[in-house]
């Protein structure tokens, strides 16, 4: 039984969830997660 992930969601998951957690990181967690989808969508092979 294999579980296949996508990164995209479980980044923006993680996020949401920090964002509940400490709301006043909310532009540091927005601008992290901007990052990291864009790195994503340039290199879509970077990770399996």
């Amino acid at each position: 039984m294999t579980i296949h992930l996508e990164t995209a969601p479980l980044i923006a998951l993680v996020a949401g969830i920090i964002i509940l957690i400490a709301p006043r990181f909310l532009n540091y967690v927005v601008a992290i997660y901007l990052i990291l989808v864009g790195i994503l969508g340039l290199f879509p092979g970077m990770l399996p």
